[in-house]
């Protein structure tokens, strides 16, 4: 199993467009072979960091994932909302 862990911080006048958007995103990307778990968070203290955890089955369904036409699609269009660059972390269990 990998555990994926992508943290950003959307432009305040941006959040309601970026939640559409990763509400998608997560709503197909559940639905794929080998997604063990796939949500989004919003930071308690600060309400404009949002972070995705994902788990998968595996590299492969990691790269799937990366190749589809919902993520291919969508992750630019979130990275637009972004201040800065995003953090992407990938974490295999021990």
């Amino acid at each position: 199993m990998i555990k994926i862990v992508a943290k950003s911080v959307i432009k305040n006048e941006q959040i309601e467009k970026y939640l559409r958007l990763a509400k998608e995103l997560v709503d197909k990307s559940r639905k794929e072979e080998g997604c063990i778990s796939y949500g989004l968070f919003q930071d308690i203290n600060d309400s404009s960091i949002f972070t995705f955890i994902e788990e998968w089955k595996d590299e492969e369904a990691i790269n799937l994932h990366n190749n589809s036409e919902h993520f291919t699609r969508i992750v630019p269009l979130l990275g637009e909302l972004r201040v800065g660059n995003g953090e992407v972390n990938l974490y295999k269990e021990i």
